[in-house]
């Protein structure tokens, strides 16, 4: 998307404005009863103002009731507190929304030409477009809606949905065939079929998921919020059963004193920003121009293990292309080049239309179809063909498949077309033989070129712990060598979809995460049945809707900061929650001797930080509560820094800065508060 290109800074000033103002809208009762801390908190804030009043009505200074002026400050404090906590969940919700106004100037009424039955065309508005209609789409037309293109090729430029200006390929057959609403058409002549409803179009969606509409917990941020939910129980029994040992101590404690202690030992700080936490890593996926259907696959695809990935237009650069051809003893090279592109007429692949390119125009222009029953190429029979008027059957593809069309026949594969096969693969290209009347004529050589990079691109996933696995419909010997070259783990050579499948389901029953990239129809099986599944935007609706996650930028290495995203979430989740419990033990030596230092003397020993009174320790600690939400919030939204440097070693660094950080950051900011508060009381 253009806006994700654009570099802004993070607190921008609009956001902040309707940010202000939800944090204001969030202190409904039944919004914040979802995050059972922050609600408990907000309890403390209205207890807190009653005691004020109370305080103020009563006109004295009980030993229980607290000074009001006191209380007041004390409900200040708490009530900046929940307001803090708020804003931090508005202004992620508020980034988000910003995203979704911006698709919304691209989602917009547009004509559209309405192909009728009579193969007529009528003016209508997109808003009209039902699916399985048809339209057409020329230079200089917008795309009205989502769509399969069943006719034409088309240049078509998706800057409004990419942010990316370089015009893009779209054509009919094979998987680059899909177009999205809003996007516009540069050159040529499509037709195009609706694939959604009005309001189920991508647009519609996006912006639903950008604004968070469709955000729910994911399961690791469930369990948490549970978690926490018992900490806040285990410290309203804590400060219930406090009182007994007042009591006994001879020791007024004040309703402040207890309140204040309450909201300062729960952990607040993770509490307030667990929901931004989630929120941000589904944003930084979207800047990523990464769709994700769910938080879920974005964590899930911080814990991955294996990643299966096709070999064309990932590790290699593109479609494979036909670089010669090799007529068996007997054959003239011309009869072979005529024989393949006969029976490449009905191969809609790329790479079946660069084996008619390589041919001679000459040879082209001299051919006739008429009559002739054309086979199409199908990933399952891994051939196509044509069948002439006068019965000649011809036959063009995988090398084993035409081995066994041959041999089932009788006949016997020649020696000389069996070693070229072997030489070609051997140089990591890809043969496809050609026959006549289940007769082997020649072969056909395609090359690929692996793409430069990839290579430390596969290196950085297995740093990360994740097992690449190259998926291939090249035959085994083609298959190694690309795959040693391009420095992948494993590879799974003359792949169908149902091979696919198989290893995911093998991999998941081993207790792995499986991640899946795809773009066509026979993908949709396998990015279904996979952890993670990312669909390139480029390929058919069937991929689009099978997989979790939508690459804008249909990059098939995406997925590495796509792991990268899931690592930072879960990183920054439990990173904040580490420092939001190590925030407790400065409390601890702030409140409680604070508590009991009058009747305890002995107490004083614990006040290590040799805070100003009791009553600054306890607004110290209070206040140093409230401020360190809005300091962390920046580090929520931008997530904690990924390195691939291993899950130990990780975990020893976080533990170190936000473990010990988490114990040294409030003596050192309580102290500090202390000092200036001291100068007041």
């Amino acid at each position: 998307m253009k806006h994700n290109k654009e570099k802004k800074g993070l607190f921008q000033p609009e956001l902040i404005r309707a940010a202000l103002w939800q944090s204001v809208v969030k202190l409904d009762p039944r919004q914040m009863f979802r995050n059972p801390v922050m609600f408990t908190v907000e309890i403390g804030t209205a207890v807190m103002l009653v005691v004020t009043i109370l305080s103020l009505t009563a006109g004295g200074n009980s030993p229980v009731m607290g000074h009001p002026g006191y209380n007041f400050v004390i409900f200040l404090l708490l009530l900046l507190t929940v307001l803090f906590a708020n804003f931090a969940e508005a202004f992620a919700e508020a980034r988000g929304k910003a995203q979704a106004d911006s698709l919304r100037k691209t989602r917009k009424d547009t004509p559209a030409k309405l192909l009728l039955d009579g193969g007529s065309v009528t003016m209508t508005s997109s808003s009209a477009l039902r699916k399985g209609d048809r339209f057409v789409c020329e230079a200089g037309d917008l795309i009205p809606t989502d769509g399969e293109i069943i006719e034409g090729l088309a240049s078509i430029d998706e800057s409004a949905i990419t942010g990316e200006s370089a015009p893009v390929i779209r054509e009919s057959g094979g998987d680059k065939s899909s177009v999205t609403g809003g996007t516009k058409v540069l050159s040529d002549r499509i037709v195009v079929e609706v694939t959604a409803q009005p309001g189920e179009s991508f647009l519609d969606k996006m912006i639903a998921l950008v604004e968070g509409a469709s955000r729910q917990k994911t399961p690791n941020e469930i369990a948490l919020t549970i978690l926490l939910a018992g900490f806040t129980i285990v410290f309203v029994i804590v400060c219930v059963t406090l009182k007994p040992f007042a009591d006994y101590a001879n020791t007024p404690i004040s309703i402040a004193a207890y309140v204040s202690l309450f909201v300062c030992l729960i952990p607040t700080t993770i509490g307030g920003l667990l929901s931004a936490i989630g929120i941000a890593g589904m944003d930084r996926a979207l800047r990523a121009n990464v769709i994700t259907k769910s938080g879920k696959a974005v964590e899930t695809a911080g814990d991955l293990d294996t990643l299966l990935l096709d070999k064309t237009g990932t590790i290699t650069i593109g479609n494979r292309k036909a670089t010669n051809f090799y007529p068996t003893d007997g054959v003239r090279r011309d009869d072979l080049i005529r024989y393949s592109v006969l029976s490449s007429l009905a191969d809609e692949t790329p790479e079946g239309k660069s084996i008619v390119e390589l041919a001679s125009p000459e040879i082209v222009k001299g051919l006739s179809i008429e009559g002739a029953t054309l086979i199409k190429f199908t990933a399952e029979t891994r051939t196509s063909g044509v069948n002439l008027p006068d019965g000649t059957r011809i036959r063009k593809g995988a090398q084993d498949t035409i081995r066994q069309l041959v041999e089932r026949a009788g006949n016997v594969f020649p020696d000389d077309v069996a070693h070229e096969i072997q030489h070609i693969s051997a140089n990591g290209g890809t043969p496809l033989a050609v026959a006549v009347n289940e007769k082997v004529v020649g072969v056909i050589e395609l090359q690929d070129i692996i793409k430069p990079g990839i290579q430390e691109r596969f290196q950085r996933l297995r740093r990360m712990g994740v097992k690449t696995v190259m998926v291939t419909g090249d035959n085994p010997l083609t298959a190694k060598y690309i795959a040693e070259k391009a420095g992948v783990d494993d590879f799974i050579a003359e792949a169908k979809p149902e091979d696919k499948m198989n290893y995911i389901k093998t991999e998941q029953a081993q207790g792995k995460l499986v991640a899946m990239m795809g773009d066509g129809t026979n993908d949709a099986p396998a990015l279904a049945q996979a952890d993670v599944g990312v669909a390139m935007n480029s390929g058919t609706q069937a991929a689009k809707e099978a997989g979790n996650m939508v690459d804008l930028d249909n990059d098939p290495t995406k997925l590495i900061e796509v792991v990268e995203i899931g690592k930072q979430l879960l990183m920054t989740r439990g990173t904040l929650t580490t420092f939001s419990i190590a925030n407790d033990v400065a409390k601890y030596f702030a409140i409680v001797p604070a508590l009991f230092i009058t009747s305890i003397p002995a107490m004083q020993s614990l006040n290590i930080m040799g805070l100003h009174s009791p009553d600054s320790a306890i607004l110290s600690a209070v206040i140093f509560n409230a401020l360190i939400i809005p300091a962390l919030i920046p580090l929520a939204l931008k997530g904690v820094e990924y390195k691939p440097i291993g899950a130990s070693a990780l975990l020893r660094r976080n533990l170190f800065i936000y473990g010990l950080g988490g114990i040294v950051v409030p003596f050192v900011g309580i102290k500090l508060i202390d000092l200036v508060v001291g100068l007041f009381m």
